[in-house]
């Protein structure tokens, strides 16, 4: 399992917390950078080509101690942070952004968002499910609502001491694999709206089978983990399952969106993951390639682009750790520069580095091939770069810019819109 976050001898240092946090993250480093290359790098192949969810690496993760290292000890895991995990998740996704993504969310977004937010018995068995290999789904997105959820149709009707959720949700990340969902819903007591919740659902249980599978995405890249809808048909929710944030029902879904921060720089850290991973392979590639009697690394073409790369790779990395410096949830605006930065620079980064490789990068023998595509999701998911730029621009002007046509949160008859959005822009889905 995990190294105790703690371990240090104190005699060497004065201040034990900082450099036990440093000690650690070197040590989480090498230890995810050893299981990367031993056992995710040689499956990463076929794990794309026969689409299939990599149980076995899952449970390589849970058998290390990093499937929900950062839950608490109290509850069983390491009492890691976010700058712990980023690391782990930069290191696994070199190799296997499936994997990455796999690391994410079982360290963040909807764990986390329980951990902040549960009673103690919703705490106990999600990190239960969690720790024995379980990834999290976080179930916000629907068919009509994308960037703008708080447009999101599902209902969460009060029956008795409970609640009957209907409706349907898309791009559920882990759909079919996962069992413990986060499942975001209006709430209505005698038809009149009470806010938007999040509620606990655990698949496959007794009193789950009003939650279904619906179809699979055939997605561009990160093939290996399903993109699925899920039906809710009067699926039965206890009340004690009901993730209640602090601000109350009614204005509580910004709480939980704000614990949506960490899934973001998450996704920021697979991005920088698959964008080294790719740089690696063409600084590599360039060395041993000859052409015109000499290497390729020679040409000066080839190495302003090698440089620009890893200029692009250091900003990166800068931000994502600029965004987990505090404690606590990633601060919004600084988490959506991460997403944004470093999605856009995957992208480039992972493309040039297929270009450097020539017809060989265009191979699916080749890892960069990958790469460029499982890279590709990340100015979409979990934010599209567009949204995140109103976002950021949002914040610099200390200004919300609503995005209706009329230049208004969209109203409709359900008056609790007033309470819950605090804007549509700042919100946007997990894919």
């Amino acid at each position: 399992m995990l190294a105790d976050l703690d371990r240090l001898d104190t005699s060497k240092v004065s201040d034990k917390t900082e450099k036990s946090r440093l000690f650690t993250i070197e040590d989480i480093r090498q230890r995810a950078r050893s299981l990367a290359q031993d056992v995710f790098a040689p499956r990463a192949a076929s794990i794309d080509s026969a689409e299939m969810y990599p149980w076995e690496n899952c449970f390589a993760l849970r058998d290390a101690g990093f499937m929900g290292m950062t839950i608490p000890k109290a509850y069983g895991g390491a009492g890691a942070g976010y700058r712990e995990a980023v690391v782990l998740v930069e290191e696994v996704a070199k190799v296997c952004g499936v994997t990455g993504r796999i690391a994410v969310e079982a360290n963040m977004g909807a764990i986390g968002a329980i951990m902040a937010y549960g009673t103690e018995k919703q705490k106990k068995f999600a990190a239960e499910l969690v720790l024995d290999g379980d990834k999290p789904a976080i179930c916000i997105t629907e068919p009509e609502s994308g960037s703008a959820a708080t447009e999101m149709t599902t209902r969460a009707d009060k029956v008795g001491n409970g609640y009957v959720l209907n409706g349907i949700k898309h791009w559920i990340t882990g759909g079919g694999v996962s069992r413990l969902h986060l499942i975001f819903a209006r709430v209505y007591e005698n038809d009149e709206p009470q806010g938007i919740a999040g509620f606990l659902v655990v698949r496959g249980e007794p009193g789950a089978e009003g939650l279904s599978i619906g179809r699979r995405e055939p997605t561009m890249g990160l093939r290996g983990i399903p993109e699925t809808e899920v039906h809710l048909k009067d699926l039965h929710v206890p009340s004690d399952m009901m993730l209640q944030p602090p601000s109350g029902l009614r204005k509580g879904f910004g709480d939980l969106m704000t614990a949506y921060n960490g899934q973001r720089v998450g996704a920021a850290a697979v991005a920088l993951g698959i964008a080294v991973g790719a740089y690696e392979q063409a600084e590599d590639f360039i060395q041993k390639r000859e052409q015109f009697g000499r290497p390729i690394c020679e040409f000066q073409g080839l190495q302003w682009m090698l440089a620009d790369m890893s200029v692009q790779i250091s900003a990166a990395r800068a931000l994502i750790n600029e965004a987990v410096s505090g404690d606590g949830f990633p601060d919004k605006t600084k988490a959506a520069q991460a997403k944004l930065f470093t999605s856009e620079m995957a992208v480039t980064v992972t493309n040039n580095a297929l270009q450097m490789h020539g017809a060989a990068g265009y191979s699916r023998r080749n890892p960069v091939e990958r790469m460029v595509r499982d890279a590709r999701m990340f100015t979409i998911g979990g934010g599209t770069a567009q949204v995140l730029r109103n976002v950021i621009a949002s914040d610099l002007l200390n200004r919300k810019f609503p995005q209706t046509r009329d230049g208004y949160l969209a109203r409709s008859s359900d008056k609790s819109s007033i309470d819950d959005i605090r804007s549509v822009v700042e919100h946007s889905p997990e894919r």
